[in-house]
Order: structure tokens, then sequence, then C-alpha cells
């Protein structure tokens, strides 16, 4: 049963306590990153043949095995993934930056160049279920900042194959190359590089405990996108919404991951009963019940606090990856949310919208870390470099000033290259 909670009787750190996976991989996946590093492809293969149950001669998927996958995925399907990605593109095209150039000073000009990475890896799991949608959310961003190439890594099952959905979607998004390997060691083998997986410049996508925390060891040597966690709903909802809807939502995150989150904040006691009961009657027909069960007892809440302010408020506080904000005027109360990874406005707008079809990204921030970071987008796939150039006359004007700010933090040699060309030119 979803626990019920009144704001003003319970304390702060009740209300935003969240249960989170206990179990420590650091050494496990340690290990499993040095065996990449050190025996590449083979190393790869016996995780496979270890965790997967698949004896494979080789990793890269090939034209063959991508063609005979469009076949075998109905049709309908087929056609829903090509409206979805022209959705996604739609979208992300507008976050495309543009480099600029500064020259309104005689003899200086100054700017920035945007570049994308060479090379993007992106994870998409295998595992209780597969992701398609993760392959348009993750390779269309990277192929729209112009990544000179893409490359997906993910289990393949015992029989040696990748999911058809996914090699579909990988297809449709243009992908160029896909690895059978997944878990710590798929990310290893991006990071370092082996025999038949190429080093890439960034790695993005979601993944279980072991990818996360090796995600985390190989920063440093890659660009990650983020560390994330369970899966997350938050809905903002005032009294006149209809219960069995906001169940379905709820449920709708519930149903990922034993340790996601699903919570509802109101200011209706009496709407939150009537979710709590519709939650109890949905979750029988849902295939994944015992997974959303768990979740719901674990990790799921109804807060019902006393003014729709104090909701806004909470939900602040909480920093949702996904936001669902059920309430009569959504966009009268867009700017009252400032901490969110992705907002779904209105009382028609399932956050499943957001997974699959809409356009905006669901490779989202969790664990409140909303607060500070931000959707995968087209701004993970590039990077910035900037340049300045002086003419002699431009550097004699502001030699000194430069040097005189250097020696205020003691950097002579700073001082002295400053201005030992115009000292030159007055010798």
């Amino acid at each position: 049963m979803i626990k019920i909670m009144k704001y003003s009787e319970v304390k702060n750190d009740e209300i935003f306590a969240r249960v989170t996976p206990s179990v420590n991989v650091t050494d496990i996946v340690a290990e499993i990153i040095e065996n990449v590093k050190k025996n590449g492809d083979k190393a790869l293969f016996e995780y496979c043949k270890k965790f997967d149950k698949a004896e494979l001669t080789s990793l890269l998927v090939t034209e063959e095995e991508i063609n005979e996958a469009m076949n075998l995925v109905e049709p309908r399907f087929i056609e829903i993934l090509e409206k979805a990605a022209k959705n996604i593109r739609k979208f992300h095209e507008k976050q495309v930056r543009n480099s600029f150039i500064i020259n309104d000073e005689d003899g200086i000009v100054i700017g920035q160049k945007i570049i994308p990475v060479d090379r993007a890896g992106l994870y998409v799991p295998g595992g209780t279920a597969a992701y398609p949608s993760t392959v348009l959310m993750d390779s269309i961003p990277a192929k729209i900042a112009g990544c000179k190439e893409v490359v997906i890594v993910t289990p393949p099952s015992a029989d040696g194959k990748v999911n058809p959905v996914i090699l579909a979607a990988a297809k449709i998004a243009g992908v160029d190359k896909i690895f059978k390997v997944g878990g710590a060691q798929a990310i290893a083998a991006l990071a370092f590089g082996t025999e038949s997986v190429p080093k890439v410049d960034k790695i993005v996508g979601p993944g279980n405990a072991f990818v996360a925390e090796a995600k985390k060891q190989v920063f440093g040597v890659v660009s990650i996108d983020m560390i994330a966690g369970p899966s997350e709903i938050l809905i903002v909802a005032d009294k006149e919404n209809n219960p069995k809807h906001l169940a379905a939502d709820l449920l709708s995150q519930a149903e990922h991951d034993k340790m996601a989150s699903a919570v509802l904040v109101t200011d209706c006691e009496e709407l939150a009963n009537k979710v709590s009961e519709e939650i109890e009657n949905q979750i029988p027909m849902l295939e994944r019940a015992e997974i959303a069960r768990a979740s719901i007892d674990v990790n799921g809440k109804i807060i019902v606090a006393d003014t729709i302010e104090r909701v806004f408020d909470i939900a602040n506080e909480i920093a949702p990856e996904h936001l669902e904000l059920c309430v009569e005027n959504p966009f009268d109360c867009l700017d009252k949310i400032r901490h969110a990874g992705s907002i779904f406005m209105g009382k028609n707008c399932p956050e499943a919208l957001g997974d699959y079809f809409a356009g905006p990204n669901h490779t989202l921030p969790t664990g409140g870390t909303a607060k500070f970071s931000s959707p995968l987008s087209v701004d993970d796939f590039i990077k910035k470099t900037q340049y300045t150039y002086y003419t002699k006359d431009a550097l004699k004007r502001v030699a000194h000033d430069v040097a005189f700010f250097a020696k205020q933090e003691g950097l002579t040699a700073h001082a002295r290259s400053a201005v030992i060309r115009t000292e030159e030119e007055d010798g």
C-alpha cells in the first residue's frame, strides 16, 4: 500500500526520504574494467559467456543481422519508430548552437567554435526489457550534433543476437556500429577501446548499478552524460483530477524498477485516498505487477500539503526526473517549477508521451540532480573551443594592464610575456 503523508504532520526527513540500492559494486567494476583494459576482446567474450550465456565469435552486429531485424519487426512499429524519430529530430534540431565571432574593436578578434565530439558511445540496456526508445533518444542528438561516428553497445541474448527492435531503432536513427556487449565491460570497452570496439570520447545512456559505477570510474578518461539512478515520477495535482489517470501514471514509472520512485503531491486529501485505492486496483492488471508492487511499497508516497503553494515547494525540493503538472492551467504554473528533468503539462499529458514519442529527451537527471543538471541534449555531444587574436597595436594598448594584473597574482613571467614585445619595439 502506498504511504499517505500529511506534510504538516510528518518530519521533512521522512517526506523527502528515498530508499536507494545499497549494494557496493565498486571493487567488482574496477576488476572488470582492468580486465578489459588488459585483455580487450578476449575479456569481452568471456563476460558475454558468463553474464549473458552467449558464446560469440564476433562482437559487431552485421548488416545482414540489421536487415533481418527490420524484417522481423512489425511494420506498424517501424512506422511508429519513424514518427517518434521525426519528433525527436524536430525538437533537438532547435538545440543546435552556432559558433560566434566578435570583432568590434580595432585589431582584436575573439570567438568561439562549436565542435562535435568525434565519436559517441551509447549504452542501451537489455535485461528485463528492451529499450528502442533509448536508442532514438541518445543517438539522434549525437547525429544532429555532427559526431563522425555513433556506436551502440547492448547486451546480447543467449542465442547471441540483439533484440530486433533495438536494431530497427538503430537503423532508423542512423547509428554507425552496434556491438554485442553489455554491463560494466561494455563501458570499459568504450572508454579504452578493444580490438573490435573503438574508443569513444563520450559515453551516454542509462544502465544498472554496474553500468553506473563503471561510468563513474571511467569519467576523466572519457566524458559521460550523468550517473542515473532508478526512474522517478512526481505528479503535482489539484483536486480536479481523475484518480484512475493519476494512479496509472504513477504505476507507469513504478513498473520500471523495484527501486523506482512514484510520488503524488496534492492539496486534496480526498484525492489522495482515491488514488491510493486506484493503485491497488490497477497493480494486479500489470504484467510487471511484482516490480510495481515493490516500487510502490518501498518508494511510493502521496504527500498531502495544506496549500497548492506548498505543493510546488515540495516538488522543487524533490527535484524529480519526470514531473506531471496536473493542474487546471498548467502554463500559469510553469514558472513555479524550478527543478525538474522534464515537465508534462496538464491533465492529458502522461509521462509516457515523453518516454517514447513527443520529442523532448527522456534521458534525464535523477535523485534530485535536476537542481543542477539537465536532460540529454545536442549540447552533450559538442565541445567549445575559444580563440583570441590581437594585432601588435591592439596588444600595445593593453599590455601594461595585463602585466599589472599578473603582478597582483605574483606571476611575473606572465607580466613579462605581455610587455616584452612593446619593450623590444621601444628599444
